[in-house]
């Protein structure tokens, strides 16, 4: 299927290939007819794309702060690489979708193949959409008209949040798409209405559907209009829903409110308020967060949990319906804010009349045809290779998110693999990997990749949930694998992850731990191996809080951070200690509910030997302070390991002292050795035994989180 995406680095907009994506529980896989071009927000996304950057940097001075924090902990040459890396990968563009329905996943209620549904799917002649983000449109509604209700939906929750009552005067500043829609649902209301623009043409229109007067804001006396379209009193509210750098309109909406007056924004303004302008008539003001409650609220968006009516009477998706409901009433028309049509081929051109003051809603077409190309799961980007005699690595990555792309990906090529498909469950992010790095195809179909002859390696690199049965999978099709870390979930898991890594002739598993092939790591590690007396080591990662709704927190799909990520420290330790864990305790900062939920945790193990070591995993340090630490105490001497980038040691003669000029994790090093002992079939270059234990070490200092005990291992 094409979809239209957006270039960050330059602002070119391209319809590129991408592979339709499978459907997934509490879904909705719908056919585009039409989609609606949403000119403030997507205007303001192209502006940022075509500036340079300079001034993409003044336009984001929190990312700024960010960039330069990360070049102190990280490097400058990391930290430049992971710019470049952002800037370079496009996104989608859209959010106002109409289609069909052509699949439903398990657990979709009230839909059926077939409907006319609106969404806020992006300009794609398929969109993936969740079931909360969806609406079925009434039969007296086109779908043109329907186009409009994400976007509506966005000015009626403003209006919402207003809380007006019959008979109140509203001003309304600015007159665009959502300004005009604006406009008629508070006249549908009973209000009277005050709209502001600066354009003629959209006064004009603003006074055509419904609106009871209008006036510049630019060359009109703002409070003066407000006091005599309200006989002296000021508007009871403002909504604003204009899009500007500057902070004057907020300074005129206060102007022309009355005492205790409301004002909403939709827009995007400075929001450099005027304390004066508050303080004196006690205004409220507020920011309306798109189109209502539920939005960005994974529980409600991605799980399918929906609010209770009583309690939250109009959500994200109840407001579509309200929408759809006063287009079918037609107290809200939208067939005069129609200024453009084109083709979905000439998106370019469509985006192109944003450039137009006089275009409003700019509606793209989709083709008719056959429903079956469109739901091709794999899209062909380069030519295969010719086939050769001599065997090769052939390899595939399942997972394209950032790690996968940025990391694994550079690390296949780096060592020699050819790159054959990229996989992913949605597919955009899997053609954008294919195409930049070269792969024939990319896919939303894992079990296309697995059975593929051609492929003989598979990087999984998907959400923790996946990887054990990936794993599992593609072991019995004979695929060697290297598999992001954790390997599993579950205990249960790891048995029969092993059960198939173990039998005859079965091919290489190797897990992610890659910081013990960091090039500092191993000198560290050359001069432990003829010690004769117990360590202590500690490891700190000041890894950074995280929303408790991320899925690396969510015990099914994520395992939380210690089991997620902190696997990590443990496979360090063990590796540097080199003798299994005999016991070990854990204590994390929740407070409440399950203790594995902790985002800050400390593990201190013993081991075999009697070495003793600590895994300070914390989300509440300083973003500006290195990321990574670890400190290694031995036989009278020191070595202390700096965010992988220096090595200091005390006591060793000659001296120790050594630096890299980027931070180096192992991650290249760790692949290369995978892929190297797979094409020379040579030993696993982390031993099964090794993996094991980690993972083991791992199940139980989560063990002992929950049960605040100590763990004995066997």
């Amino acid at each position: 299927m094409k979809q239209l995406l957006n270039s960050l680095k330059d602002g070119r907009l391209t319809l590129s290939e991408v592979p339709a994506p499978g459907v997934q529980p509490g879904h909705l896989l719908i056919r585009t007819t039409c989609s609606l071009i949403s000119a403030g927000t997507e205007r303001m996304i192209l502006d940022f794309g075509k500036a340079g950057l300079l001034e993409k940097a003044k336009q984001q001075p929190d990312k700024v702060r960010q960039v330069l924090e990360k070049i102190g902990s990280d490097g400058l040459p990391a930290t430049m690489e992971s710019v470049r890396s952002k800037l370079n990968q496009p996104i989608p563009l859209g959010y106002s979708n109409v289609g069909r329905v052509v699949a439903i996943g398990a657990g979709v209620e009230h839909f059926r193949v077939g409907d006319r549904v609106v969404s806020n799917g992006h300009h794609a002649e398929l969109a993936h959409v969740p079931k909360h983000l969806c609406a079925r449109i009434p039969d007296e509604v086109s779908d043109e008209a329907a186009s409009f209700t994400v976007v509506s939906s966005i000015a009626l929750h403003g209006i919402r949040l207003l809380q007006p009552t019959l008979g109140e005067s509203v001003g309304v500043f600015g007159l665009g798409l959502i300004g005009l829609v604006a406009v008629q649902l508070l006249k549908a209301n009973g209000l009277r209405v005050l709209g502001l623009d600066p354009n003629p043409d959209r006064l004009l229109l603003g006074k055509l559907l419904g609106a009871d007067a209008v006036a510049d804001p630019t060359s009109d006396d703002v409070a003066a209009r407000g006091e005599l379209f309200t006989d002296g009193i000021g508007v009871d509210a403002v909504l604003i829903t204009a899009s500007t750098r500057n902070d004057s309109i907020l300074h005129q909406a206060a102007q022309m409110s009355r005492k205790r007056g409301r004002i909403v924004l939709t827009g995007v303004v400075d929001l450099n308020l005027r304390r004066t302008d508050f303080y004196e008539k006690e205004l409220t003001f507020q920011v309306s967060c798109s189109y209502g409650p539920g939005r960005y609220d994974s529980g409600y968006e991605l799980r399918g949990n929906d609010y209770p009516l009583p309690y939250v009477r109009w959500t994200e998706q109840r407001n579509f319906d309200a929408v759809l409901e006063q287009l079918r009433r037609e107290t809200l028309r939208v067939e005069q804010l129609i200024t453009n049509r084109f083709s979905f081929d000439r998106a370019g051109d469509a985006y192109s009349a944003l450039d137009d003051p006089a275009a409003i809603g700019i509606l793209l077409e989709y083709p008719e045809g056959a429903t079956e190309r469109l739901l091709t799961r794999t899209a062909q980007h380069h030519p295969s290779p010719p086939r050769l005699a001599e065997p090769r690595i052939t390899a595939a990555l399942i997972g394209s998110g950032n790690y996968g792309s940025r990391v694994l990906l550079p690390a296949m090529k780096h060592s020699g693999a050819v790159l054959r498909t990229v996989a992913s469950a949605k597919g955009l992010s899997a053609a954008i990997a294919a195409e930049q790095h070269g792969a024939a195809q990319s896919s939303t179909d894992s079990a296309a990749v697995l059975s593929d002859p051609d492929i003989n390696v598979v990087f999984i690199a998907t959400r923790h949930d996946q990887h054990a049965p990936l794993v599992i999978d593609a072991l019995t099709a004979g695929k060697h694998v290297y598999v992001e870390k954790p390997l599993c979930l579950t205990e249960e898991e790891l048995e029969q992850v092993l059960e198939a890594a173990n039998q005859p002739k079965a091919p290489l598993l190797m897990v992610g731990f890659n910081r013990r092939f960091a090039p500092l790591v191993e000198a560290m590690q050359t001069r432990l191996v003829n010690r004769t007396k117990p360590l202590a080591l500690s490891v700190t990662c000041n890894a950074g809080q995280l929303p408790t709704d991320h899925w690396l927190n969510d015990p099914l799909v994520g395992g939380g951070r210690l089991l997620g990520e902190g696997c990590h420290f443990i496979d360090l330790l063990c590796f540097l200690v080199g003798v299994p864990v005999t016991s070990l305790t854990a204590q994390g900062d929740a407070s409440a509910g399950d203790p594995a939920a902790s985002q800050s945790v400390t593990v201190t193990l013993r081991f075999a030997d009697n070495s003793i070591g600590a895994m300070n995993y914390f989300a509440n340090g300083s973003k500006a302070y290195p990321k990574e630490r670890l400190e290694v105490f031995a036989e009278g001497r020191t070595m202390v390991l700096d965010n992988f980038r220096s090595l200091r040691g005390w006591g060793y003669k000659p001296r120790l002292k050594q630096r890299l000029w980027s931070q180096d994790k192992g991650q290249t090093r760790s692949v290369a050795a995978f892929l190297t002992a797979v094409r020379e079939g040579k030993p696993n270059p982390m031993p099964l035994a090794d993996l094991e234990q980690s993972m083991r070490t791992t199940f139980a200092a989560v063990r002992a989180l929950r049960e605040r005990t100590v763990i004995a291992l066997e």
